[in-house]
């Protein structure tokens, strides 16, 4: 395998140890990075760390400092910092097992694929993840890596298997706090139909490379604009893409989803206002006289 293992140990049920590696399954999405520029000289903007009445310092001095009280810090150094994290253990020890839709979706933090470290591994590993399948469980343990002891469950996935890490409770929201405000009512049962209707007339198998970035995708469209222009100037995109908001914040729920359910397509409905709107902003302009040029 041409990717550097993130981890490598055993897994442990009771007597059983199985030889696995692990391996990111995910990577960074393609986002865009800018540095502060001087436009006058057109070169980058550095830092200096600094303190107040004193001015630069030299990095040698910095130490870290947790705040205690307002002005107040406990100062530590990078020795002491390292001498607290935990040794990487080479064994994820299973210690229970739950039903998958027990973990709540906000607790997932990031997904590993894990697979057996060698041949002799490999009938051990199988066994796991069929008895895994078979009971419809995930294992949960805690796993010590780079410094941090987390909490992973560890669920089959093709052939393989996923570990992923948890978040701590303490580090979720509480949802009571957000939602106590909405009202306990029961929808009314025909737009709750027709919801549900279109929600069934949409439905499909999930292909996430129907989805992209339009963030980025466009930040690279202007990148790549301003670069062929070579100039500094702005470039103002002034297309109508017919994604205005309606002049009126009342809609009429039951219309709107009985038109989804006509239509069938995406903003199919939008498209013709947006049109009418561009006829008659060319209607104004030509109507206007021209300007005199100056001399």
């Amino acid at each position: 395998m041409a990717a550097r293992a993130y981890w490598q140990g055993q897994i442990r049920l009771a007597l059983v140890s199985i030889p696995v590696e692990i391996y990111s399954a995910t990577r960074s999405g393609a986002s865009i990075s800018f540095r502060q520029i001087h436009e006058p000289s057109g070169k980058p903007i550095s830092y200096e760390k600094v303190v107040t009445g004193i001015g630069p310092i030299d990095t040698d001095e910095i130490m870290k400092g947790y705040q205690v009280e307002k002005g107040e810090y406990v100062l530590l150094d990078q020795d002491e910092i390292d001498a607290v994290k935990l040794e990487s253990k080479k064994t994820l020890e299973l210690t229970q097992f739950v039903d998958a839709d027990e973990i709540d979706v906000l607790y997932y933090e990031k997904p590993y694929f894990v697979v057996p470290a060698d041949d002799l591994a490999e009938e051990a590993f199988i066994v796991l993840r069929e008895a895994l399948k078979r009971t419809k469980k995930v294992g949960l343990g805690q796993l010590a890596m780079r410094g941090r002891e987390y909490v992973v469950s560890l669920k089959p996935c093709g052939r393989g298997m996923v570990l992923e890490t948890l978040r701590y409770a303490d580090e979720v929201h509480k949802a009571q706090g957000y939602f106590r405000d909405i009202p306990d009512a029961k929808p009314d049962g025909e737009l709750l139909d027709l919801a549900e209707a279109l929600i069934a007339k949409k439905t499909a198998k999930f292909d996430p490379a129907e989805f992209h970035d339009r963030y980025v995708d466009a930040l690279k469209g202007l990148i790549e604009r301003k670069r062929k222009s070579k100039t500094n100037r702005k470039i103002i995109d002034d297309k109508d893409d017919g994604g205005g908001r309606s002049g009126s914040n009342v809609v009429d729920l039951m219309a709107a989803l009985k038109k989804s359910m006509e239509k069938g397509g995406r903003g199919a409905a939008a498209k013709a206002p947006a049109k009418k709107a561009v006829a008659a902003k060319k209607a104004v302009a030509a109507k206007k006289p021209a300007a005199k040029k100056r001399a």
